[in-house]
């Protein structure tokens, strides 16, 4: 690991501030960074740390939605969201492990944007708002690729907002070393319709399933899917299986989040 300055500010305006000094980069959990900068992949001269801004922690309900601080850890979320939003909590405490669960956090999930990761699944899922020190970006604007996102340099996210669904579930088929999503499905029933999210199928991350949407909102039921289907066409291939095999997946995961949700 190469050396850089550790800065810990205690507000948002001095988190941006200490983001325009050189090479700096936020930490939140440092779940994806600090393992990257251990290999020397990742060369910050400056590491701001989020951890420290009160403002940014916390699970907070007002009316029909649900605001998560993004310095909120995972272990934060399953406890304090689960009378409100048991769907979301329940994918909170699928995460890693206790360590990771205690560490990683909200933000640090949906700004990096990893392919497998299960955050950006409620947030697509939900329809939920992205919160920054700037400005608000819909879930649906927000994600766009792998480990690629709507965020400007210097930006951070400070909160995401989420509708709280009438009933909702997130099925997840693990890695299990890693803990990650080989796919996961989040499925959100509202009064508008359903939203399916899946992540750890696709090469180009995060993504709705429209037709099951369709399906599932004019009949909330898992046989209103079973004879759908997604093109194995751009889903992930490696040791762990084929694109077919994750094609698959997400209907299986999909009927297993509707029936948890139902």
């Amino acid at each position: 690991m190469h050396n850089f300055e550790f800065v810990k500010p205690a507000s948002v305006a001095d988190a941006v501030a200490a983001l325009g000094r050189g090479e700096a980069q936020p930490l939140s959990g440092g779940q994806t960074l600090i393992p990257s900068m251990k290999a020397r992949l990742n060369a910050p001269e400056i590491l701001v740390s989020l951890t420290g801004i009160t403002e940014m922690q916390g699970v907070s309900r007002d009316g029909d939605s649900l605001t998560i601080g993004a310095a909120t850890t995972h272990a934060t979320v399953a406890r304090d969201a689960a009378s409100d939003f048991p769907g979301l909590a329940a994918l909170a405490g699928q995460i890693g492990d206790p360590a990771v669960r205690n560490r990683g956090t909200l933000g640090g999930s949906v700004a990096n944007n990893d392919p497998s990761a299960c955050y950006p699944a409620a947030v697509l899922g939900t329809g939920a708002t992205i919160v920054t020190n700037t400005r608000e970006i819909a879930a649906d604007d927000f994600f766009q690729g792998m480990f690629t996102t709507a965020l400007d340099e210097g930006e951070i996210i400070t909160g995401v907002r989420f509708p709280i669904a009438q009933a909702s579930a997130y099925a997840k088929f693990l890695q299990p070393a890693s803990r990650f999503a080989l796919t996961g499905v989040f499925v959100a029933k509202y009064a508008s319709g359903v939203r399916v999210a899946v992540t750890g199928a696709s090469e180009n991350g995060v993504f709705r399933w429209a037709e099951a949407e369709a399906a599932l909102s004019a009949q909330f039921d898992a046989e209103a899917v079973a004879g759908l289907s997604v093109s194995p066409h751009e889903m992930i291939s490696d040791l762990h299986g084929t694109p077919e095999y994750r094609a698959h997946l997400v209907r299986v995961m999909n009927q297993r989040g509707v029936r948890a949700a139902s």
